[in-house]
């Protein structure tokens, strides 16, 4: 009789085990993202591999956090970068990896990228209007929607501050003529300006300086990211070197206060 009780008791724990964990998976299961929603495939969303801080930074911007960079910050000119063994086996593990297409290692990329992962392109410009169709477009990608909704909301006051410093500063110096390398109008709307001529990508010869001097130009755009020349300093005007990519924080509103301090600077000396 005593064996027949223990065997029932031993029976009753065996059951109540048994739904305990049955209701742990459930709940588990119902915590899990299905890889629709916001944060989705794990904790901070995908791991996404970018190939510079720009294209890391829109990623950021969409809601990625676990984010790796092929060229280091600091980088004159990212797009001729040389990546190292190393660089490349970061794509292995990736979800996405971010890519611009006038980026001269994209193909090595595409080459060492994993099963699961998915290559996507990005247009790589600070204009709001590519900033917010890339981000949204990424959240979507990603599954973090709601969190790239949110940053482009915090992104559209901030860039609206400082376009309106930038413009200030550019109607105070009586809006001069403005000369633009071809990969930062951008900066060029920032002031409200309308660029009377635009040079590059390839370092004008020298009858386009000659075409650029006669519009008499104010101020010159340059693009921090391109070999410098010195092909316009015959050009007497006030000079700028846009930057184009975030530093080693990959926030790319940074970009905006970054530029907006030289243009207002440069302005009012």
């Amino acid at each position: 009789m005593n064996f027949l009780k223990g065997l029932y008791r031993n029976r009753r724990g065996a059951a109540r085990l048994a739904v305990a964990v049955a209701a742990a998976s459930a709940l588990a299961a119902c915590d899990s993202s299905d890889g629709t929603g916001d944060g989705a495939g794990s904790e901070g969303g995908p791991r996404v591999v970018a190939a510079s801080t720009w294209e890391a930074a829109f990623a950021r911007a969409a809601g990625a956090r676990d984010v790796d960079v092929i060229v280091p910050p600091g980088i004159n000119h990212p797009p001729d970068y040389d990546p190292k063994p190393s660089d490349i086996a970061k794509v292995a593990g990736a979800d996405f990896v971010l890519y611009a297409p006038f980026e001269g290692f994209a193909p090595k990329l595409k080459s060492a990228v994993g099963s699961k992962a998915e290559m996507v392109e990005l247009q790589l410009d600070n204009s709001p209007n590519i900033v917010r169709k890339e981000v949204t477009r990424l959240g979507q990608e990603f599954g973090t929607a709601g969190q790239a909704s949110k940053w482009l909301t915090s992104y559209d006051a901030a860039y609206a501050t400082e376009k309106r410093n930038a413009t200030a500063a550019y109607a105070k110096a009586g809006k001069p003529p403005v000369v633009a390398q071809t990969f930062v109008g951008w900066a060029a709307d920032l002031l409200g300006a309308d660029p009377v001529r635009f040079y590059g990508p390839q370092p004008p010869t020298a009858p386009q300086v000659a075409d650029l001097a006669s519009w008499k130009p104010g101020l010159i755009l340059e693009n921090s990211a391109m070999p410098r020349t010195d092909a316009l300093s015959s050009i007497k005007a006030a000079r700028v070197t846009v930057v184009n990519f975030p530093d080693q924080k990959m926030d790319l509103k940074s970009v905006y206060r970054t530029n907006t301090t030289a243009l207002t600077a440069a302005l009012t000396d």
